[in-house]
């Protein structure tokens, strides 16, 4: 499959750190997003040091920018 194949995700599956709660949310497509609420215990969710935003480190899809390098 060549790049132009390949599609952007824009959802992604977050876990809360905090109380394992799993919420499906969008991604933005022109920023990353560094905090999250959890919904289930309002946790602020920050992203691990080494990670770009909270989709990176706690989504099963990576935000947009980071998917767009990987291709």
């Amino acid at each position: 499959m060549n790049k132009r194949d390949q599609q952007i995700e824009l959802q992604s599956t977050i876990i809360c750190p905090e109380c394992g709660y799993e919420s499906k949310e969008r991604m933005l497509t022109d920023s990353c997003q560094y905090f999250w609420a959890c919904p289930n215990c309002s946790k602020i969710i920050k992203p691990k040091k080494e990670d770009c935003c909270v989709f990176c480190s706690y989504g099963d899809n990576p935000c947009p920018s980071v998917q767009k390098h990987s291709f």
